[in-house]
């Protein structure tokens, strides 16, 4: 199918329901290949449907979905994910580097030795663990780790097979100011290379790094202008992050008619040079 060899997520009108509860109406939006971008909203507000969608976990009622071109399901060697949370036993003994390996979605290299450690070891696997910043953490037992550093060994195995596009949800939850600095600076250090997709209700996450905020079930734009008009009460969003508090707050009743709600995505469409 022909696209814009440019483009790595594209929802055309899209919409889903599940049990009678319409959670997306005529969603369109787009994200442009090695852009980081944030999808915020309230808990329940449709955000991890939104993921699921790009995934191929679940398949829209309506509409058309794109990623690089592609049906999701077929896209699915391209993304990779970061889950919320990794339910684990932590009776069994795994390694983070054999965590990480698990992220290998066609196995490894043949010159890779699924028996060694250390350094030696295979060098997609290397790469991974020195992108996320938990290389020093290879050897050490998964269950022995803080929660920041289990987010980041999440992150290794994402990379692991060397995805075009990833996605994180809510990938500050329960971490700490010095886990979140970490993270990001991991996330920086990905950015333009990798196309990156964060979920998260957290606004003060939402930083200079981030190309486009997607507010769901309002509007589209830059992270100041999104922000501005976001549906929040105004003291939850943080003041300073952009050099001023919230000018505005609108609602459903007072946003202007260029919206993604009403479909025209486009127009809203402001993104910062590269």
């Amino acid at each position: 199918m022909d696209t814009h060899p440019t483009i790595a997520v594209e929802f055309s009108k899209v919409g889903y329901s599940y049990s009678n509860f319409e959670v997306l109406r005529e969603s369109s939006f787009h994200v442009h290949r090695g852009e980081f971008v944030a999808l915020i909203g309230a808990n329940g507000s449709g955000k991890t449907t939104i993921l699921r969608l790009i995934m191929g976990l679940a398949k829209p009622d309506s509409g058309r979905i794109l990623i690089f071109g592609k049906s999701p399901e077929k896209a699915r060697g391209l993304v990779g994910y970061v889950p919320q949370y990794m339910n684990y036993d932590p009776a069994f003994p795994i390694s983070v580097e054999e965590v990480v390996r698990m992220g290998r979605l066609e196995g490894l290299s043949r010159n890779c030795d699924p028996r060694s450690s250390g350094r030696n070891s295979c060098p997609e696997l290397d790469a991974a663990l020195e992108l996320a910043d938990v290389a020093d953490l290879r050897d050490r037992p998964y269950k022995a780790l803080s929660g920041g550093q289990r987010r980041r060994v999440m992150v290794a195995r994402a990379l692991a097979s060397a995805p075009e596009l990833l996605i994180l949800d809510e990938p500050t939850a329960n971490m700490d100011s010095e886990s979140e600095k970490r993270l990001f600076t991991v996330l920086g250090n990905l950015k333009r290379s990798t196309t990156i997709l964060i979920a998260t209700h957290d606004t003060a996450f939402v930083s200079s790094l981030t190309d486009v905020v997607l507010c769901v079930g309002q509007r589209k734009g830059r992270p100041g202008e999104v922000l501005r008009h976001a549906v929040m009460p105004a003291d939850h969003i943080p003041t300073g992050l952009y050099g001023g508090s919230a000018l505005q707050v609108l609602h459903d009743t007072d946003l202007p008619d260029r919206c993604c709600a009403s479909g025209d995505a486009e127009a809203l469409s402001e993104r910062r040079e590269p």
